[in-house]
This record gives structure tokens, C-alpha cells and sequence, in this order.
């Protein structure tokens, strides 16, 4: 997905050494898509849309956050992520567009909420109906999301209790600008930075090389 956020909130980050002790095989947990996702979406769509199962509050996170207003079990759609379908092209303007005026005013948040939808079209989520674009990134989180005819809909992996902060991993890409995306989701298991968790090895292998750099320049 491509859903960027900038986060900006000084709290602080896990340390690197951490980091490389937390990525093991144990905690990198591959969760397979739910097999009933198409059959679940189909028979409940209409009840997803008409029942609210989330308010939206202050987040410890980042910003705003989705928060249960009721106990809500495992394969439950939570949501669907409304906005404007809008071409690659476009979507790359407009991310860039924002990202600047934020750089050049530094004020608020940095917030761009477009999300992949498929090879040639994204969703561009900022729209005043779409409170599902607060939904916080976890390196643990007890969301996923998958696409169904041509919609893009957010549902529960893990039972889910009042009150509790709803996330998913927002899967971005090991890449140069990895490290403008800091994560402070505070999960046991966070990496420190908002990254697929097949993405986990490739940052270990970096920051172990960056430490190892470290440690023979002083010696």
C-alpha cells in the first residue's frame, strides 16, 4: 500500500541495537490472508456500512486513532476506505504536493492518506467521510487489509476489546526514504520504523551492517 504519514511526535524511539534483537524469525509472524474475506464482505457489506463499531479520539500513536467502541471478534469488516479513485500519476502529484507544503510550512501533520488500489489506480482517502483513514499503523496490529471488488475494506485478525486502539501495518517498502517513518506504535515487537514485516530482515541486515561500520571506526 501507499497510505504516507508522517509522524511527528516526540516521543522516544527504540534504540538500533534493539531494533536488531527484536527482528527474529519468532516474531516475524507471516499471517495468512483470511480465506472467507469475499464470502464475509459479501453477506455483511450493508451491516458494515450501517453499524459504527469505532470512534475516532486522540491516539497515543500518532494524531487521531480509531479506538472499539464494543468488543469486536477476529474476521469482523471494520470499515471501508472511501475517497477518490484517482490515477498513478495524479496520486504521486498530490502526495508530493502536500509533503511539500508541509516541509515549507512545518505546521500540522503531514498527512497524505492514498492507498494502492491496483496497478493503475490509487484511492485518495482524504475526504470528510472517511474517518478510516485515522486508523493507526502497528507493528503488531490486530487489523488487515484486503482488496474485494475493487474496494478496499479493513478487518479484525485478532478478537478485539473495548476501547482498544484499532491498527494495521501499513506495509511500506524497505527503501531510502524508510527512515522519514519512524513507528511508535509501543508493541513488544516494534522495529522501530513503519515497515512490511517481510521488509524485518532487510532492515536487521542494515542496521547490523551500521553498527558494525560503529564499531570499526572505533577500533
Amino acid at each position: 500500500m501507499n497510505k504516507k504519514n508522517a509522524l511527528l511526535l516526540e516521543k522516544k524511539i527504540i534504540t538500533e541495537e534493539n531494533i536488531i534483537k527484536t527482528i527474529t524469525e519468532e516474531n516475524i509472524i507471516t499471517k495468512e490472508k483470511t480465506t472467507d474475506t469475499q464470502i464475509e464482505y459479501k453477506k455483511n457489506k450493508e451491516q458494515t456500512i450501517k453499524e459504527k463499531l469505532y470512534e475516532i479520539r486522540k491516539s497515543e500513536i500518532h494524531n487521531k486513532g480509531a479506538y472499539a467502541i464494543k468488543d469486536i471478534p477476529k474476521g469482523t469488516i471494520i470499515a471501508i476506505y472511501k475517497g477518490e479513485k484517482i490515477t498513478k500519476e495524479e496520486s504521486e502529484k498530490r502526495a508530493n504536493e502536500r509533503l511539500k507544503k508541509h516541509k515549507e510550512n512545518q505546521q500540522g501533520v503531514a498527512a497524505v492518506y492514498i492507498f494502492e488500489l491496483n496497478e493503475n489506480y490509487d484511492i485518495d482517502g482524504d475526504v470528510p467521510d472517511n474517518d478510516a483513514k485515522y486508523i493507526n499503523h502497528s507493528c503488531d496490529p490486530n487489523c488487515e487489509v484486503d482488496i474485494v471488488n475493487d474496494e478496499i475494506i479493513i478487518y479484525t485478525i485478532k478478537d478485539v476489546k473495548k476501547g482498544e486502539e484499532l491498527t494495521f501495518n501499513y506495509g511500506f517498502e524497505f527503501d531510502e526514504e524508510f527512515i522519514e517513518h519512524p513507528c511508535r506504535c509501543g508493541s513488544k515487537n516494534c522495529v522501530g520504523y513503519i515497515l512490511a514485516e517481510e521488509e524485518w530482515p532487510k532492515l536487521k541486515e542494515y542496521l547490523s551492517k551500521k553498527q558494525q561500520k560503529i564499531y570499526n571506526n572505533k577500533h
